[in-house]
C-alpha cells in the first residue's frame, strides 16, 4: 500500500491534494455540521482546511499522515481538553463524529492507505500581517509562560502517548536532511550542518530532565501557529505536542524575531516562569536544533528549495557562531557566504 501522504515532485503533491480534498469532503458528511464552504489552508504534517458554516462558528478539518497513529491524535485531543480548562488559555479543541468518534478513518484511493480525519473547533483571530510590535512579542512570552505552568500540573490517563522531542527524534529527522541536503547545501555547508547536529546530540545526551525543564509542550509555537483576538495571542496546531525541554518550545518563538525582541519576549516568559541563571546557551542550543529541524522538514518539497538557498547565508552564520561557542543569541550577526 502507498503512503496517502506521500509527494516530492509537484505532480505527486497536485495528485496528493486531489486525493485529500475528496477524504476531506467524505469526512464533513459524517458531523452535524451545517456547512456552507471548505477552505484549503496548508500541507504540513497535515492537511488542513477550514470548514465554514453559516452561523458564527467555523471548524478545522485535519487529514493526519501516518507519521501520527489514532492514539496519538487522541491523546493530543486530551491534552488540548485539560488545557482548556485552564485560565487564560484558549486553544483549540476536538468535536466528535454523529457515530461519537473524534478520530477517523477514511476511505481513499485503491492502493493507498487510509487516512485518520479529525474536525476541531475554529479559534478566532488573526495572523499578523505586519512584524510583531514589543507589547505582542511580550504578550506571546506571556502566554508560552502560562502554557508550561498549566502543563506541569497536567495528569494523563495511562494509554496517554505522545512523541518525545530529543536526540533520538532528532537523529531520525536529520536522516530525511541526509536524502536532500544536496538541493540547497554545498558539501562544505553540510559538513557544518553535520558538526552542529554531533554537538546538539551530545549536549541532549548530558541533559537531566526534571518537572522543572521538561514536560508536555506545544513544540511548533512559531507565529503561523499564533492568533490574535483582540491584542491577546493563543496557541493553535497542536500536531506536533509532545514530550520535551520547555526551552525547546520557546525557541521555536525566538527564530523570526531580531535579538533585541528576543529578549523582550523571554521577559514576557519570565513574568510567568523564571528560568535558570545559564539557560543561554542550552536556549542556543535549541535555537539551531529548530533551524535545521525546519530545514528537514521543508528540503523535501521541491517548491520551498529557492528559499531554503537564499535562507543559507544567515542559518549558516548562527552554525557557526555555536560550533565555535559564540553567544549569538542577543547579538546580529553578519551574513556569509554559504
Amino acid at each position: 500500500m502507498k503512503s496517502f501522504f506521500y509527494f516530492d515532485s509537484d505532480e505527486t503533491k497536485k495528485s496528493l491534494l486531489l486525493r485529500a480534498r475528496k477524504v476531506a469532503l467524505w469526512s464533513i458528511q459524517q458531523y452535524d455540521i451545517e456547512w456552507n464552504c471548505l477552505r484549503f489552508i496548508q500541507l504540513s504534517d497535515t492537511i488542513t482546511y477550514k470548514i465554514e458554516t453559516d452561523s458564527a462558528e467555523s471548524y478545522l478539518l485535519r487529514i493526519h499522515s501516518e507519521r501520527v497513529n489514532k492514539e496519538e491524535i487522541l491523546s493530543e485531543l486530551v491534552f488540548l481538553r485539560q488545557l482548556a480548562k485552564v485560565d487564560d488559555l484558549k486553544v483549540p479543541e476536538g468535536i466528535q463524529s454523529r457515530n461519537g468518534d473524534y478520530v477517523l478513518e477514511c476511505e481513499t484511493e485503491e492502493g493507498y492507505r487510509k487516512p485518520c480525519v479529525s474536525m476541531m473547533r475554529w479559534v478566532e483571530g488573526d495572523h499578523r500581517t505586519e512584524n510583531f510590535t514589543d507589547p505582542h512579542v511580550h504578550s506571546i512570552g506571556v502566554m508560552m509562560g502560562r502554557l508550561h505552568k498549566a502543563s506541569v500540573g497536567l495528569t494523563t490517563p495511562p494509554d496517554f502517548v505522545r512523541p518525545h522531542w530529543g536526540g533520538f527524534s532528532f537523529s531520525q529527522e536529520v536522516m530525511k536532511l541526509e536524502r536532500y541536503y544536496s538541493r540547497f547545501l554545498s558539501e562544505r555547508s553540510w559538513n557544518l550542518y553535520q558538526e552542529a547536529v554531533n554537538k546538539i546530540i551530545q549536549q541532549l545526551d548530558s541533559m537531566q530532565k526534571n518537572d522543572q525543564n521538561y514536560g508536555l509542550i506545544h513544540a511548533d509555537l512559531h507565529s503561523g501557529n499564533i492568533v490574535f483576538n483582540k491584542e491577546t495571542p493563543y496557541p493553535i496546531d497542536f500536531g506536533r505536542c509532545g514530550y520535551g525541554y520547555y526551552l525547546y518550545d520557546l525557541a521555536a518563538s525566538l527564530l523570526e524575531l531580531e535579538p533585541r525582541q528576543r529578549e523582550i519576549l523571554i521577559q514576557g516568559y519570565e513574568s510567568e516562569v523564571r528560568l535558570d541563571n545559564d539557560y543561554v546557551r542550552t536556549l542556543e542550543m535549541f535555537f539551531i536544533q529548530f533551524i535545521i529541524e525546519n530545514y528537514c522538514h521543508h528540503s523535501s518539497d521541491p517548491s520551498e528549495i529557492p528559499s531554503l538557498i537564499n535562507e543559507q547565508k544567515y542559518a549558516l552564520a548562527y552554525i557557526n557562531a555555536f560550533i565555535k561557542d559564540k553567544p549569538f543569541l542577543f547579538e546580529v550577526l553578519e551574513p556569509v557566504d554559504a
